[in-house]
Parts: C-alpha cells; structure tokens; sequence
C-alpha cells in the first residue's frame, strides 16, 4: 500500500510537469498562476509531496484542464 501512495505521488508529478510543459509555462509562472510556491511545485512534479484536493484543483485549475480530464489524460491515460 505504501508503494502504491508513493506511486501515485508520482505519476501525478509527471503529469504536473508534461501539463506544465505542453503550456510552455515555468515552476515559478504556474506557482504564480495557482498561489502556490515554486518550490512546492517542484516537489510536487518529483512526486515528494502529497498535495490536498485543494491544491490539485488550484493546480489543474491554472493548467487549464478539469480534474477528472487531467487525470485521464495524463495521470492515468489509457493503454498505461
């Protein structure tokens, strides 16, 4: 089970960070855009930090995607 929450953490880190980069936007740019820290980000997209369901929504939110549509797409995307 321990193994499966670090996964987690991370898969939704890469996604962070392919969303982020797809946008051509900075740490700093979508800390700014979601009124999180840059360095909070960044632990976030190495998957060492397990954010809130507040968090997830600021982040998605200033990524320009729902929930649910960047979890399928990027978090778990089919054929994975």
């Amino acid at each position: 089970m321990n193994s499966d929450r670090m996964d987690i953490k991370k898969r939704f880190g890469k996604a962070v960070r392919r969303r982020r980069k797809e946008l051509d936007i900075s740490q700093e740019v979508l800390g700014e855009m979601s009124d999180l820290h840059r360095t909070y980000i960044s632990s976030i997209e190495r998957g060492t930090r397990n954010p809130s369901l507040e968090n997830i929504t600021k982040i998605t939110e200033s990524l320009n995607i729902s929930i649910s549509d960047f979890f399928a797409k990027y978090v778990n995307p089919p054929n994975e």
